[in-house]
């Protein structure tokens, strides 16, 4: 915090959330967390501010007000044997008027596959019967892992979808069919004809928009900007940040992390496997943080917050420098990540069966009222922000004078006080004024730390030699610095 001190001497989301489960986070940052979500996979933050929750067991959780609302918002008939179940969700753009939510999961009916439908909100609840189906995917095989299953729409009013190749990595490079994908299309299920395959592919694969995916469990779009980031789980080694670009293919099977291969678009960022604070085994979750209200430090607007799954920290990604950093820690199994409009950052965690919501916020630190403490009839005084010390008149025309040009000189020590980064001795003014009323400039000779005494701060200054004598005079001096603390202020 930047102090300018002058010396003039004659000379809403409190409700029930408690804390359940706590992370390891950064000074100034807390959280607050609601459980008893069983099974969570997936969240998105409604326009007007509500958190609806995907259980993979098929129910639809609404938080409303800081409260988990009894009554599911829609439970649907799911298959969650393994990564099945129901796993996405989104609003649409003109959700305040049309009421519409899209949700992805898997049927029950033969032949499993994964499905995009669309319910009308009444409140709280889907208006029974409801139901719209959008999309109906390509059939699954016996495996139950790799289904993908994030849905967005995207700054064009189109819905994207993540699909996994099923654990059948050859899906991935074939326009053959949809599995191992990012695809688009629009509102009502229709693919749009600017589709970056629309003329290769046929029928219902045009709606592919990117290939070569394993499985692309979360993405998320940047506001503002528009720019895709797409979470690619991988297998033994890397996961993956990509850059979603129409038409790209992201390499799998071929190639899994860093890849130079001109055939394929090499990942934006890749962190490898491990039990470490910077490895993992599963990315899961991903923000930009470009809120509409910023509450973080300023520093983080534009990173893109990322998760893993197996080693529960949260980590940013700065697109601009290509580089990543820590930010929180002991998680137990995240899988989502949402900034709000209000700033916070929202995490879901499976949380070893007892699922959660947790948001965490900032708090900026509060700087202390001006507060001064005087001391009478003294050259001292405690000062914060600005002060003004007092004293008797008192003639400059030392009889001890031991400079060697004997000229007068004013200093001026200041504790607990430095001067901001890449300033100088600009940062001193000081002047003397007579009886007359007429100024006199004072020369800043230094400022600087008092040698041994990295706590204390000496400036000195100048009489000019015009300066008059056999009168008082007034001297005042300005000094802009930095400081943490209450700063003592001592001329002599």
């Amino acid at each position: 915090m930047v102090k300018a001190i002058t010396v003039a001497m004659s000379l809403l989301w409190l409700g029930t959330f408690c804390s359940l489960h706590a992370a390891t986070l950064p000074a100034g940052f807390s959280e607050t967390t609601i459980s008893g979500i069983s099974g969570p996979t997936a969240m998105e933050i409604a326009p007007d501010g509500r958190i609806f929750v995907c259980q993979q067991g098929g129910a639809l959780r609404v938080i409303k007000n800081g409260t988990l609302l009894p009554t599911p918002f829609v439970t649907l008939n799911v298959d969650p044997s393994g990564e099945r179940g129901l796993l996405g969700i989104a609003f649409d753009p003109a959700f305040a008027t049309n009421n519409f939510v899209y949700v992805y999961y898997t049927v029950t009916s033969n032949p499993r596959h994964n499905r995009v439908s669309r319910f009308t909100a009444n409140g709280d609840v889907a208006v029974a019967g409801s139901e719209t189906v959008i999309l109906e995917l390509d059939n699954l095989s016996s495996a139950t892992n790799h289904n993908g299953g994030a849905i967005h729409f995207g700054p064009d009013g189109k819905l994207y979808v993540a699909v996994g190749e099923n654990a059948t990595p050859s899906n991935s490079q074939t326009l053959g069919n949809r599995l191992g994908k990012m695809l688009r299309i629009n509102s009502d299920g229709s693919i749009p004809n600017d589709n970056p395959f629309f003329n290769v592919a046929s029928g219902v694969n045009r709606s592919i928009w990117a290939l070569g995916l394993r499985n692309p469990f979360t993405f998320a779009f940047q506001p503002g900007a528009g720019r895709m980031f797409i979470n690619d789980v991988g297998q033994s080694a890397w996961e993956e940040i990509n850059d979603g670009i129409a038409g790209s293919n992201y390499g799998w099977p071929t190639v899994e992390g860093p890849s130079s291969n001109p055939s394929f678009r090499a990942p934006l960022f890749a962190y490898g496997h491990g039990s470490t604070s910077t490895t993992g085994c599963a990315i899961a979750g991903g923000a930009f943080y470009n809120p509409m209200n910023v509450q973080f430090p300023a520093s983080f607007v534009g990173k893109y917050f990322f998760a893993d799954l197996c080693t529960g920290w949260i980590r940013t990604f700065d697109p601009a420098a290509s580089t990543a950093a820590d930010f929180a820690s002991g998680i137990v199994q995240p899988v989502d990540l949402k900034v709000g409009a209000d700033g916070s950052l929202y995490y879901l965690a499976i949380n070893a069966g007892n699922g959660v919501v947790s948001r965490i916020q900032f708090t900026a630190p509060t700087t202390p009222a001006p507060e001064i403490a005087t001391e009478g009839n003294t050259d001292s005084g405690i000062v914060l922000e600005l002060a003004t010390m007092i004293r008797d008149p008192f003639a400059l025309n030392n009889l001890f004078n031991f400079s060697t040009d004997h000229r007068t000189r004013l200093m001026l020590f200041v504790t607990n006080l430095d001067l901001a980064a890449g300033e100088n001795s600009s940062a001193v003014t000081a002047r003397a004024e007579d009886a007359a009323l007429n100024l006199y400039p004072l020369t800043v000779e230094s400022v600087g730390k008092v040698p041994g005494l990295d706590w204390l701060t000496q400036v000195v200054v100048r009489l000019p030699d015009n300066t008059p004598a056999a009168q008082p005079i007034f001297l005042s001096v300005t000094l802009h610095g930095r400081t943490s603390n209450k700063v003592r202020v001592r001329m002599k």
